[in-house]
């Protein structure tokens, strides 16, 4: 029997983390091209939109409990998905759903792939909704309606990331998607976005999805502010009490003051340049 390294409710929130990305990010690359690359194959999940975006070409391991030799034979698999296409994107992978040898060997099998660790990440979750309606004094909050208000969206996930503004844009603006579905705001200091966060429906629960903060205004609580505005608009048009998320190392530190408790360790991994 495999040991999974991790409790029943542990890895029932880790599966949880993991389907949330493969709905949700389904939609996102639909939304960005009809003939995206969206599949379900046995161990692993595509959504690549093929766009300059990189967050919006994904891939995830879908296995639960994969020993080390099934985990290495899928990032095989999953590098070579991601050679066959033009843009360049990210391999999710939630390190709970690995057993504990497969997660020991992870690095070397990584390797053997031809992936490179790129950064890493923290499912997270709670039943934390509804929330009280948010404010910060310096900020005001305007939710995206209009491709103007999805372009400063997009600049400030660039900025945050380290993408180009073009490669930004090019997965956000023009989504109708985001202006109709996502309850996306911006946060605004004297009429300059400088903060951003969306929330959208995905399977019974809203999902904080590209969350971001101008890096010469951090630490001055606008991303949790902006998140918390997000997640209250939310959770009023819904009436879902229930919210997941993917943190960065970044963000990981802010969730919890919200109500999102941690589950699975998430690495990031791209193809060897």
């Amino acid at each position: 029997m495999n040991n999974l390294g991790a409790s029943v409710t542990d890895l029932t929130d880790s599966i949880e983390s993991m389907e949330q990305l493969a709905v949700v990010w389904r939609a996102m690359v639909l939304d960005r091209d009809a003939g995206a690359d969206v599949r379900d194959l046995p161990g692993i999940a595509v959504r690549w939109a093929d766009c300059r975006f990189a967050f919006w070409n994904c891939i995830t391991l879908t296995d639960v409990g994969a020993d080390a030799g099934l985990a290495e034979q899928r990032l095989i698999q999953a590098a070579d998905i991601m050679r066959s296409k033009k843009q360049p994107g990210f391999l999710w992978l939630f390190e709970d759903l690995l057993d504990e040898e497969a997660r020991a060997a992870l690095g070397a099998a990584a390797d053997k792939a031809g992936l490179e660790h790129a950064f890493p990440g923290t499912g997270m979750a709670g039943d934390l909704l509804p929330i009280p309606e948010p404010t910060h004094p310096d900020l005001t909050f305007v939710r995206v309606t209009s491709d103007e208000q999805l372009r400063a969206y997009a600049d400030l996930n660039s900025r945050a990331y380290g993408f180009a503004l073009e490669d930004g844009r090019d997965g956000l603006v023009g989504s109708t998607l985001w202006k109709n579905h996502v309850h996306a705001y911006l946060g605004m200091r004297d009429d300059v976005p400088v903060t951003c966060a969306g929330t959208v429906e995905a399977d019974g629960r809203l999902f904080v999805v590209l969350v971001a903060t101008d890096p010469q205004w951090e630490r001055r609580g606008y991303g949790e502010a902006v998140t918390r505005k997000a997640l209250y608009e939310g959770a009023k048009a819904t009436g879902l009490t229930r919210a997941t998320l993917h943190a960065t190392v970044a963000g990981a530190p802010v969730y919890p003051r919200i109500g999102f408790k941690p589950n699975s360790p998430m690495h990031f991994y791209s193809l060897k340049g």
